[in-house]
């Protein structure tokens, strides 16, 4: 494997493992979405006698689909999208940029933005019931992988491995904290990429 394409596969890798790591902290603080999203998936799945989910099943799925898409509105794995150099004089807004300017885009900002979106700061995939807005790129209330020519060339992996995984743990498993813990800490770090500062530790139950 050349090492761009090595370079894009651990990205991919990464960024997917941050967004999976966000979307069950969100699930578990919120018990009507994770309930409901379970509901969802063993319902249309059903029982699987090979004991194995296949990447079809995700198909079915309608509201996981959601769960991911207000994810990615909320944590945005890359907080600013790849630079870009503006190629001549332009006026954007009434702000003349010169050329050669560089230009960071703040995915984050734009997904937290309450002039875009009613109450940002909440977990709510419902928001994205017959809502047209995607997270590929034609849309620029949400963009957590870019747009254009340089949208994130791994962003059909991405989305793959983390419908998958999620897939999979909703569906063989109810989740619950250790211990007494009630509350999680949803505090983020990091500058290229946010993760959770506080590692997010749940108990698997299996499903019968």
């Amino acid at each position: 494997m050349c090492q761009n394409s090595w370079e894009i596969y651990l990205a991919g890798v990464d960024t997917s493992a941050i967004t999976i790591i966000w979307a069950m902290a969100e699930l578990i603080t919120n018990p009507r979405v994770m309930k409901k999203t379970q509901d969802e998936i063993r319902t249309c799945i059903g029982i699987k006698q090979n004991g194995r989910i296949e990447e079809e099943d995700t198909h079915k799925l309608h509201y996981l689909k959601l769960v991911i898409k207000e994810t990615l509105r909320l944590h945005p794995a890359a907080p600013l999208l790849l630079p870009r150099e503006t190629m001549a004089d332009i006026k954007i807004q009434g702000y003349d940029i010169p050329c050669k300017t560089l230009l960071l885009i703040n995915a984050w900002s734009i997904g937290r933005n309450p002039k875009l979106w009613r109450n940002p700061e909440e977990f709510n995939p419902d928001r994205f019931i017959d809502c047209p807005i995607d997270y590929k790129g034609n849309n620029f209330e949400m963009l957590p992988f870019g747009s254009g020519r340089k949208i994130c060339p791994g962003m059909a992996f991405g989305i793959a491995t983390i419908e998958l995984t999620l897939l999979n743990l909703l569906y063989f498993f109810d989740w619950r904290l250790p211990g007494e813990s009630k509350d999680i800490d949803m505090e983020e770090a990091g500058d290229t990429t946010i993760v959770k500062k506080v590692p997010l530790e749940l108990i698997p139950v299996p499903y019968h």
